[in-house]
């Protein structure tokens, strides 16, 4: 099983405003972004408000997303201190 961190790349509300950002770079509805990872709207609408955090398959497809994106997923990286290697935290507890 894993860590709780290695689970959650992010805490509430950064992995909300991640998914904000991610999906208006790739101009689509909260809808259209739920069909584009097979979620319901609810969700995605959940993630966005802080109620609900991705789960681990769900991360991953973010991440899938982050690396479609390029240069964009790249400056979204960095901005939420992402790491390119499926979001895991390095060993020095920083995430």
């Amino acid at each position: 099983m894993l860590s709780k961190s290695k689970q959650l790349w992010m805490q509430q509300p950064e992995i909300g405003h991640l998914v904000r950002d991610l999906r208006c770079s790739l101009h689509l509805s909260q809808e259209k972004f739920a069909d584009e990872l097979g979620m319901t709207f609810a969700t995605i609408n959940r993630w966005e408000n802080g109620h609900a955090t991705p789960s681990p398959l769900a991360l991953k497809q973010i991440h899938t997303l982050l690396n479609q994106l390029g240069d964009g997923g790249e400056v979204l990286r960095v901005k939420y201190s992402l790491r390119a290697t499926e979001g895991r935290r390095s060993n020095s507890g920083t995430p």
